[in-house]
Parts: C-alpha cells; structure tokens; sequence
C-alpha cells in the first residue's frame, strides 16, 4: 500500500469514527432526555424523619383511561421503595382496610377517617394522587403519550399536607421526530414523572 493509500485510509477511518460517535451521542441524548416539568411544595417547618411508612391510597382518575389510576399508583408505590424513601405498606392490605372502612377508592376522606386509617395501618402518613391527564398527542405523523399527575403527602394524625408535587410528562423528543425514532411510551413517560416529583422529597427523610 502505497502512503497516499494509507492516508485516504486514514482519513476515512477517522469520518467514520466521527459519524459513530455523533450517532451514539445522539441516541444517549434521546434515550436520557426527559421532556418532564415538576412544581412542589414542601413544608419548611416540618421534619420528615417521624414517618417511617406510609400508605399509597388508590388514586382519583380524570382521565378516560379506565386503569391509569392503577397503574400510576402501583408505580409511585415500585419508586417510592426504589428511592429508599419510606416503607409501605402492602397495597392489598390496604384495599381490604378500606373495604371494612366501606370506603370507596378516591373518596375524599376527613380527618376522623385518616386518622384511623394510619392507626389501623401502622403509618404516619399517606401519600394521595390523582391522574389529571393521560392522553396521546401528535405532531405531524409523530405521536407520543402526555400525563400529568398530581401527589401529596398527607399527616395522618393531623391531616396536614407535609408535601406536594404535580408533574406534567410527554414522549415528545425532537430528535425523536427528526431521525424517526419511536416515542417513549406511556410507561416511561409515566415513571420518569414519577421520579421527577419523588426526588423533592429531601434525601434520608427517614434518617
């Protein structure tokens, strides 16, 4: 191979070198980029290291999904223990109290009512949700899935919100749409804003 040979060669290998790298740069950004926006209130006056377990309530659906609710609840529950957050208690547990309670899922609940709810479940406080929005959207031929969700962190001596968070996600990327890649899905969408408002809680809130 004569030198003007080895460097063609040379430079091709560095072309494609740079075209790989360019596309694996572009694809971590689109599988780590989150369209995800969160508000949050948290009670400045209150420490989080007495609630040691809690109970995730069904949540109140607003959408036309039938099982969304479900599914964000059993989500915020996985998340919750991944993070290390706080204990909770067994979701069928929970549902059966309920039932001998005849409290129907996602009624509103008095102070009386949660107050013997965390006495009967052992837990100092609840976590509440709702799904306000679960819906698939479309720009051009490109469609991808919009949730919002809404969560609170509710006493359950005193019924007082310690903590709340409402976080809107979508499966909309804009490289997504350029390179014709496939939306995240609802479940993605879903636990990325679920993470998202989680993490305000302040870290070793059981320390």
């Amino acid at each position: 191979m004569n030198m003007g040979n080895k460097i063609s060669g040379g430079v091709g290998m560095r072309k494609g070198f740079l075209v790989v790298l360019m596309l694996a740069i572009i694809l971590s950004l689109y599988g780590c980029g989150a369209n995800v926006a969160s508000d949050h209130f948290l009670r400045q006056d209150v420490q989080l290291g007495f609630i040691k377990k809690v109970a995730v309530l069904p949540f109140t659906n607003h959408t036309k999904e039938q099982f969304i609710a479900e599914r964000a609840r059993e989500i915020t529950i996985t998340q919750v223990l991944s993070m290390g957050l706080f204990d909770v208690v067994d979701k069928g547990i929970v549902d059966s109290v309920l039932r001998e309670e005849a409290i129907d899922p996602g009624a509103p609940l008095d102070k009386l009512t949660l107050r013997r709810l965390g006495q009967r479940l052992g837990v100092q406080a609840f976590i509440l949700g709702s799904v306000d929005n679960m819906e698939e959207s479309r720009r051009g031929s490109f469609s991808y899935p919009e949730f919002t969700l809404s969560l609170r962190l509710v006493e359950a001596k005193t019924s007082m919100v310690i903590w709340q968070s409402t976080g809107h996600g979508s499966g909309y990327s804009v490289l997504g749409r350029l390179f014709g890649l496939s939306a995240k899905d609802s479940f993605q969408v879903m636990v990325r804003v679920v993470r998202k408002m989680l993490s305000t809680i302040p870290a070793g809130a059981q320390s």
